[in-house]
């Protein structure tokens, strides 16, 4: 499972991508895979990445030009990479195992050219099935995965995730559910039903999407 968690290719920020797409940085880039799938989508002339997990920065190394292994509040990469010279940033479930997940916004969008873009993901502590285990159960017990993974330090909506993505000066372009609803799923039926207003229960995760 923690192979898997590592090596998955993140297919829900394609949509997303800037326009221009010559160097990017993946914080928490796990095995490279999803720095490898951007690479196939577009023309990819520097990608660098941060990794805590060893084995999976092994692995890594094959598609960075660059690899910073260790705890990303640690390393220096702001120190290697010129302000203003990244089209994109990747920080996918990975600043809510942060201390100060608002500080990394800080040190990460002076790196964003301009029509750059950032893309996180965040768990969504509004899921509906973890206010009806807290409510009903009194159940707020941390899990080696989920939305009480152990190593979860912050907890975010969907409102405080854009307020991340935007702290340092980046502007909104997107805010959605990181897994799309799709018919016949019955989280589907209940988002049309309601027009919408039910979304912010349902979504397990959110994907924000800011750009300079």
């Amino acid at each position: 499972m923690t192979t898997c968690y590592y090596a998955t290719a993140r297919r829900e920020i394609l949509p997303f991508l800037p326009a221009k797409l010559g160097r990017l940085l993946d914080l928490g880039c796990g095995t490279g895979a999803t720095i490898s799938l951007v690479k196939e989508a577009r023309a990819v002339a520097w990608a660098g990445g941060v990794e805590l997990d060893g084995p999976s920065a092994v692995a890594a190394r094959a598609v960075c030009d660059r690899l910073w292994v260790g705890d990303a509040t640690t390393q220096a990469f702001d120190a290697e990479i010129a302000p203003a010279s990244l089209d994109l940033v990747l920080c996918l479930d990975v600043l809510e195992h942060l201390v100060d997940p608002w500080a990394m916004i800080r040190r990460l969008s002076p790196l964003i050219a301009p029509a750059g873009r950032l893309i996180l993901s965040v768990p969504n502590i509004r899921n509906w099935k973890f206010i009806w285990r807290l409510a009903f159960g009194g159940d707020f017990h941390y899990r080696d995965a989920g939305l009480l993974d152990r190593t979860h330090l912050r907890f975010f909506v969907r409102s405080t995730a854009i307020e991340l993505a935007t702290s340092a000066g980046l502007h909104l372009v997107a805010a959605e559910n990181a897994q799309p609803l799709a018919f016949p799923d019955v989280r589907y039926l209940l988002s049309r039903a309601s027009f919408g207003r039910l979304d912010e229960l349902l979504a397990k995760q959110w994907l924000v999407v800011a750009e300079r």
